[in-house]
């Protein structure tokens, strides 16, 4: 008899232990998932609130969904911005927010800290194990949704 578990369990397994593991080692930085993705979203270059919405959707929306928030729905970004704003993080001309040199001094040392937590959750893995695996759930995505609407996560956990 074969007890091994399908893909979908240990996918929401570590999807699970993933979420906590960085949950709790940016709340001990002080932010929430949401922000650290604003924050990395804008280590690229500044960006509003739509562009903002949809680069972050893959790490917010329930694993059902395959499109991006609905339009109008702002509400909790701009709350996270506003809180960002707010520790001089970020800053705006009303329409794009880009980051303070203080931002910047803050997504260096979190993506250090990341590495860190990532080495730990691959730890025994060789790169080639990591690549197939990417490729694989890749793979899967694109024939669970064809369209690709939700598209692959730009932003790192």
């Amino acid at each position: 008899m074969d007890t091994q578990q399908p893909i979908s369990y240990w996918v929401k397994l570590v999807d699970r232990l993933i979420d906590g593991l960085f949950a709790t080692t940016l709340e001990e930085h002080g932010l929430t998932r949401r922000q650290w993705q604003l924050l990395n979203v804008l280590s690229k270059g500044a960006a509003g609130v739509e562009r903002l919405d949809i680069e972050i959707a893959p790490f917010l929306t329930p694993a059902s969904a395959t499109v991006p928030p609905a339009q109008g729905a702002h509400t909790s970004s701009l709350e996270s911005l506003t809180e960002l704003l707010e520790s001089d993080w970020l800053t705006t001309d009303g329409v794009l927010y880009d980051l303070t040199d203080r931002g910047r001094g803050v997504v260096e040392r979190l993506t250090v800290v990341i590495a860190n937590e990532r080495k730990k959750a691959t730890a025994g893995v060789t790169a080639e194990q990591y690549a197939t695996t990417v490729t694989v759930l890749e793979a899967m995505a694109l024939n669970l949704n064809p369209e690709g609407a939700a598209g692959p996560p730009t932003a790192a956990p």
